[in-house]
């Protein structure tokens, strides 16, 4: 077996679905993995990863119109808004999503379904410079 590590730096431009499938894929294939498995870690607290569908891009506005209305701006209890209307609901957002995905690879690739992309939830409404921890276990 063999350890293999990175840092993904993904610039979102706000509130938003981010793949990087393709980003993880060319790090496993640079590695020279042919089976494995993946771990990714976000170490922030107002974004997250998802798997979802990478066909079609109408699939991520629905996710986020989802998020829109189970974690929304502005309410009225909310405490937490130090750096502003987002503040509180990003972190809700955080919560009901993930922080960290464990994927196989097989063939030297992501074993994701036929329609399944990996994404950066970026839940602020101003762009971030984020960091994704890559790290793959390689069966050799």
């Amino acid at each position: 077996m063999r350890f293999h590590k990175t840092n993904l730096t993904v610039y979102t431009q706000g509130r938003g679905f981010y793949e990087i499938t393709p980003e993880i894929n060319t790090s496993i294939q640079n590695w020279g993995v042919v089976e494995g498995m993946t771990y990714l870690f976000i170490p922030h607290t107002s974004a997250s990863l998802v798997i979802n569908e990478s066909y079609d891009a109408t699939a991520r506005c629905d996710l986020e119109a989802y998020l829109d209305h189970i974690a929304p701006e502005g309410e009225s209890w909310y405490v937490h808004t130090l750096e502003g209307r987002d503040d509180s609901p990003a972190h809700l957002r955080t919560m009901l999503t993930a922080t960290s995905l464990t994927i196989p690879v097989d063939a030297g690739r992501l074993s994701l379904g036929t329609w399944q992309g990996v994404y950066l939830a970026e839940h602020r409404r101003r762009a971030h410079r984020r960091e994704i921890l890559l790290r793959v276990l390689s069966v050799e």
